[in-house]
């Protein structure tokens, strides 16, 4: 390996590093959240706002970061998101009240909202279309090595350190990735002085912000909530508005849209981002369910939930890192849609998971759900890749990361009432008295708790297996999900060209792009 090659993988690594800085801190929130709502005396509201803020904002500035990496130079706008990442951290640790920790959160995300589309953006203009599957797979591990590694380490710091501490884990990780950065990372942007598309960036930001926020009002209120399915409809509205006015301003000679429609031309490009959605949205399934079955079933901590997870993210590393061998010799297609069927395959045996099924029974099942993961994602994400011009990679990384981040929120909505239904409709109350009874409907933990207040373990044994219940089917429709995958990816995405080659007239506008260091 040259040394040109070789700094291009010392290069992903620090991408790598930024990456696991943010999403260590979505993990790390999940754990501290008992404690943050003692000592800030916060309310439930406060604490769904705590994560929910953070959210909105990521939705929203997704595509005018990307567009600003474009213009002015992605290692540039990478740096600058870094470094307020940091500065977040540090205002979420010491943060005096629920409205300041809800306002650091805020921050966290217009951050994380450049670091997330712009690290994927850079694979563009660093890695060949041979190399990008396995760069992909690289990156996204460090989205989902964040999950376990963030519930030990919060865990470990809440047991034992000040709370804030669990936020300031992030300040090493931010600076050895802006050095590295700085270091390793050549500056890119596009050849073409592109346009700030006032009414795009204003319009697309309006409509993922007010559809994030009706989906996250659906999931606090129910979907009948008239709140959310307002907010749903409006910024659906707004959203049609922002592809009505990038498709007249793409059709002028002199227009400069701040998405070119002319990339859904492109089978890769689309297919590749809606499988990457699916994909998420079916594995979300396994996140959301398993600390919560870990803890609440099985009576671990959140250190040992994220232990518990580690099969998961074994199997992905491994998915991910071979996935661009299988791909160049079967092709994108039959690769993606093989990682959907064993994903879907997991989830099945997932879903036949009982209240004594145990931890070994989770560890058997869990690595081929993080395989078919490996698998789909890190060849759709880079089929989708494939298919950009280096000169637009900032904005299209922003829209494939869009997809994505407006999807949990909507996955956590559906998936979540499936669940609740479920858990609620199983759940075996006769005789319990109503105050107890209405805990536990309110969550499996509140049920746990309740029951040993108690003393009752008739009512003990019917949470659990509600929970268990409600997992099982919610795990199903996961599948179910996984199986949609496989045919959408054997009907419309294109095979061997996607994964190997890129056309011509794209090869040519990524040569233009200018690339220092």
């Amino acid at each position: 390996m040259d040394g040109r090659a070789t700094r291009r993988w010392w290069a992903l690594g620090a991408l790598t590093l930024a990456v696991l800085a943010v999403g260590l801190d979505g993990t790390i929130l999940s754990v501290a959240l008992p404690t943050l709502a003692t000592d800030l005396h916060a309310s439930t509201a406060d604490l769904q706002w705590f994560v929910s803020g953070y959210t909105l904002v990521l939705a929203s500035a997704l595509l005018p970061a990307g567009l600003l990496g474009d213009r002015y130079g992605r290692k540039k706008i990478l740096l600058g998101a870094l470094a307020l990442f940091g500065a977040g951290s540090l205002a979420v640790a010491y943060a005096p009240s629920a409205g300041a920790f809800i306002g650091a959160r805020v921050l966290l995300g217009l951050a994380a909202a450049g670091v997330v589309p712009l690290s994927l953006s850079v694979l563009t203009v660093l890695f060949s279309t041979e190399e990008r599957p396995r760069a992909v797979g690289v990156w996204a591990a460090a989205n989902f090595l964040a999950l376990p590694l963030g519930p030990i380490l919060g865990g470990w710091l809440l047991s034992n350190y000040w709370w804030g501490w669990a936020f300031l884990i992030n300040l090493p990780v931010v600076l050895v990735g802006l050095l590295a950065v700085v270091v390793l990372l050549p500056e890119s942007r596009s050849a073409i002085r592109t346009g700030l598309d006032p009414v795009g960036v204003l319009s697309s930001s309006a409509g993922l912000a007010v559809v994030v926020y009706g989906v996250i009002q659906a999931g606090q209120h129910g979907w009948g909530d008239t709140t959310a399915l307002a907010a749903m409809v409006a910024g659906t509205l707004l959203l049609v508005g922002f592809g009505l006015w990038e498709r007249r301003l793409g059709r002028r000679p002199d227009g400069q849209p701040l998405v070119d429609l002319g990339l859904f031309g492109s089978t890769s490009f689309t297919w590749g981002t809606i499988l990457a959605a699916v994909g998420v949205f079916a594995l979300f399934g396994v996140l959301f369910t398993a600390p919560q079955y870990f803890q609440a079933i099985l009576g671990t901590d959140a250190m040992g939930s994220g232990l518990r997870l580690l099969p998961l993210i074994g199997g992905l590393a491994v998915g991910a890192s071979v996935a661009d061998r299988v791909a160049a010799r079967v092709g994108a297609k039959v690769t993606v849609a093989s990682g959907f069927a064993l994903l879907a395959v997991g989830l099945g045996v997932g879903a036949t998971t009982g209240v004594t099924s145990g931890t070994g029974y989770v560890a058997a099942w869990t690595p081929a759900v993080g395989l078919g993961m490996g698998f789909a994602l890190a060849t759709a994400s880079a089929a989708a890749l494939g298919a950009l011009p280096a000169e637009r990679a900032g904005v299209g990384s922003a829209v494939i990361q869009a997809a994505n981040k407006v999807g949990a929120p909507f996955a956590a909505a559906i998936l979540g009432s499936v669940l609740n239904a479920t858990y609620r409709g199983q759940l075996r109350l006769a005789g319990v008295p109503g105050r107890v009874a209405d805990a536990a409907r309110d969550s499996v933990f509140a049920g746990v708790a309740a029951a040993r207040q108690l003393g009752s373990a008739p009512l003990l044994d019917s949470v659990r297996a509600a929970f268990v219940d409600g997992m099982d089917v919610m795990l199903w429709v996961c599948a179910a999900i996984a199986v949609a995958g496989t045919v959408l990816a054997l009907v419309f995405l294109p095979g061997r060209a996607a994964a190997a080659g890129m056309p011509a007239e794209v090869a040519a506008l990524e040569d233009e792009a200018v690339v220092r260091g």
